[in-house]
């Protein structure tokens, strides 16, 4: 990769290698040293943006989720989209009551395993699999008996355009969750989705926003701000606060973006969205690319011979196994499988708790504030709605994308092009096996960012120090910039001849008489008398 390649380019390489054309609801997303989550930005270097040494480790995944993601025109795209729900279901991202999530598990193995077959599919064949972060034997037999009198005679893809429309109705669709706190101290988990700006605490949808009633976002430190204009001119302000300035900074990025892919009609309607205030210069940022409305007019056009899918042929994610056929069945023990499951997500509970531990200080935008705990909050666009039969905690997703080293990725490779089996454990077991477990059992659980820089936590702290230099020194501008307009006004006021209403009544206030007569017109006399004393000195010199 040239050191000054865009991370269009990159994007476009990709893409092509893919033959993906509805290329615009994806994105490359990577891990800086200090494990935030960014974009990749398409109008800037990627060498530039990684803050890291290469080998450079990205994830392509779904940035913009389809408003209707069975209308996609092509099935690659529909493919591609439900690896990433599939994903988002492993995760605990997607959330949802469990008859549904019978039914979309059921889905899945149409999909990738087909047809219930008993002398392949023997009794308690979908514990085999891993597609919640919880199982339980009453879901996993519901999951069966579906897969085997619904949904027999389903080809792939079919399976997989049934598991998007049931997904899409879901509360949680298209939602990648950013853990915060809200003024009381109470977890929450913000997100933005085809439909607009949603908060979720415990199993309940506490808050949810149109694009079209979003009128403005900003952030100030760990601080986000959600500003709403409802109906009847009715206007609140959410604050919600992140656990770093950095994942708020990336939150504020996020909705930005989502508002203008969802909300504008045309890309050139996109204009830059500023953070800063009077004091303080703050973050710009432009979202670069088209609407969903362009996108949609532009696949429509689309007109060549649907590509060849190969299903099988991926190579499984470590986070999210992919289900095939034969040898990639499970051999372990299904009670050891879920004992390693279990301490993974108890490890990554505590990590996401340990990332709140932060107190948090109550704050208000005055009358305008609306607490998310407040029992007015009953309108119908932000009504209190049961999401799930669990509380709402997608632990994996509020770390950092998990991804295999370069190493690690090469193995797994060559095993899958070998046949050799790779289920979860293994892959988990080969995860241990690398010098990074020690620091991930250190860190409770915590998934590592792969590129770490030399000198990060240096570069860290001088970049605060600069911070906070630029910020007095843009403090002082401001202040002598006042002062000197102060000046200019105290000359206007004294020496000109303007005689509008509004010189004229400061004028004629008896403060402004005696500060003229006592203070101004001696200054002025002895500054006179001083600048001629000088002009004769150069004369005479």
């Amino acid at each position: 990769l040239q050191r000054d390649a865009k991370g269009q380019y990159l994007f476009d390489l990709l893409c092509h290698h893919l033959n993906l054309l509805e290329k615009d609801y994806f994105g490359i997303r990577f891990v800086d040293p200090d494990k935030q989550r960014h974009w990749l930005e398409f109008t800037k270097s990627v060498v530039k943006q990684m803050r890291a040494q290469p080998p450079f480790t990205m994830c392509f995944r779904v940035k913009f989720y389809p408003t209707d993601p069975a209308a996609l025109k092509e099935e690659i795209t529909r493919y591609l989209v439900f690896l990433q729900i599939k994903r988002d279901l492993y995760h605990g991202r997607l959330l949802c009551k469990t008859s549904d999530a019978a039914l979309l598990a059921a889905y899945i193995l149409q999909a990738e395993i087909g047809d219930y077959d008993p002398g392949k599919h023997p009794e308690g064949y979908s514990s085999k699999f891993q597609f919640f972060p919880k199982h339980s034997e009453k879901l996993e037999r519901k999951i069966a008996e579906i897969h085997k009198s619904e949904l027999s005679g389903q080809p792939p893809a079919t399976s997989e355009l049934n598991f998007l429309r049931k997904a899409q109705t879901l509360e949680t669709y298209g939602v990648d969750p950013h853990p915060c706190k809200d003024v009381s101290g109470n977890a929450a988990f913000l997100a933005f989705t085809p439909f607009g700006f949603v908060v979720l605490q415990g199993n309940k949808r506490v808050h949810f926003i149109k694009w079209n009633e979003v009128t403005k976002m900003k952030f100030e430190g760990k601080t986000f701000y959600l500003y709403v204009s409802q109906k009847e001119e009715k206007k609140i302000v959410l604050t919600y606060f992140a656990p770093t300035p950095e994942a708020c900074k990336h939150l504020w990025k996020c909705g930005i973006e989502n508002q203008a892919f969802y909300k504008l009609e045309k890309s050139s309607q996109v204009r830059t969205v500023s953070s800063s205030n009077l004091f303080f210069k703050g973050s710009r940022f432009r979202y670069s690319g088209r609407v969903a409305k362009e996108v949609m007019e532009s696949s429509a056009k689309i007109k060549r011979e649907p590509p060849e899918i190969h299903r099988a042929g991926l190579v499984p994610s470590r986070s999210c196994p992919s289900i095939t056929h034969g040898p990639r069945l499970s051999s372990v023990p299904r009670t050891r499988r879920r004992a390693v499951h279990i301490s993974i997500m108890e490890g990554l509970e505590s990590l996401r708790d340990s990332a709140h531990s932060t107190p948090v200080r109550s704050a208000s935008h005055g009358d305008a504030f609306v607490a998310p705990g407040r029992s007015g909050r009953a309108e119908s666009s932000e009504r209190v709605a049961v999401i799930a039969d669990e509380n709402y905690s997608p632990a994996d997703s509020v770390l950092p994308t998990p991804v295999a080293e370069h190493s690690l990725e090469l193995m797994l490779l060559s095993r899958q092009v070998n046949g050799a089996p790779c289920s979860i454990e293994e892959e988990k077991e080969s995860e241990a096996g690398t010098p990074a477990a020690a620091e991930a059992e250190e860190a409770g659980g915590e998934l590592r960012a792969l590129c770490p820089g030399a000198g990060g936590l240096g570069a860290a702290q001088a970049e605060q120090v600069n911070k906070f230099v630029l910020s007095v020194l843009r403090l002082l501008l401001v202040t002598v910039g006042l002062l000197f307009v102060l000046l200019l006004l105290l000359i206007v006021l004294t020496e000109s001849d303007l005689d509008t209403a509004f010189f004229r009544d400061i004028r004629q206030t008896p403060e402004f008489e005696q500060f003229h007569y006592q203070y101004f017109c001696p200054l002025r006399r002895w500054f006179a008398c001083k600048v001629r004393a000088v002009v004769s000195l150069l004369i005479d010199t």
